[in-house]
């Protein structure tokens, strides 16, 4: 290997803080701009921008989640008193939540499927945006990207999907890894001369 850059350092070590183990500060909206900004710059065939953000800071945090417990215990009408407390502080993990919400749709020519992985490929960019500004990160879905009800109380319409949450916080806890797969479980080699 040549020269390992900064690039390869950072990714040899990426990983996911828990939004639980996040704190403040925050980005502030300039920061968080530019992360959107890098988040953008991702492969998007035919340009179409087939996704978009919703930034949830402050308080509005607290009133969503409250309304995301109404919605949990509509629909679990038994729910604990522990767990509806859980859903009502859900998007009070971090400072900052940023949904990419995908926006793809059937194209003269740009399958829904390249679309859909476009906005995937915008999440993984937020996070390493998030870290390139010092701060932890972590992406997530849960029961509210897949809900109706809650993706209309986050403003997300009916025809688009969630494609993640971005906690985005500042955090002090040790960074530990997990197992990674093995190369061998994941990789098969075509043509070449080496084994």
């Amino acid at each position: 290997m040549q020269n390992p850059t900064p690039l390869f350092q950072y990714m040899s070590t990426r990983r996911s803080i828990p939004a639980l183990q996040m704190a403040e500060p925050g980005p502030g909206k300039d920061e968080i701009e530019s992360m959107l900004t890098l988040a953008s710059r991702v492969p998007d065939h035919g340009k179409l921008a087939p996704w978009r953000f919703i930034v949830i800071r402050g308080d509005r945090r607290a009133e969503l989640g409250s309304q995301l417990a109404d919605i949990a215990l509509s629909k679990t009408p038994d729910l604990s008193a522990q767990l509806q407390e859980v859903e009502r502080n859900r998007l009070t993990r971090a400072p900052v939540v940023i949904a990419v919400v995908s926006r793809a749709a059937p194209h003269v020519k740009i399958p829904v499927w390249e679309q859909e992985l476009s906005a995937g490929a915008v999440c993984l960019n937020l996070f390493m945006a998030a870290n390139a500004h010092g701060y932890a990160a972590n992406w997530l879905s849960e029961w509210i990207a897949y809900d109706e009800q809650a993706k209309a109380v986050l403003g997300v319409l009916p025809e688009e999907k969630l494609a993640g949450f971005l906690y985005i916080g500042s955090s002090d806890f040790p960074q530990t890894d997990r197992p990674r797969p093995e190369l061998t479980d994941i990789v098969t080699w075509v043509g070449g001369d080496e084994i």
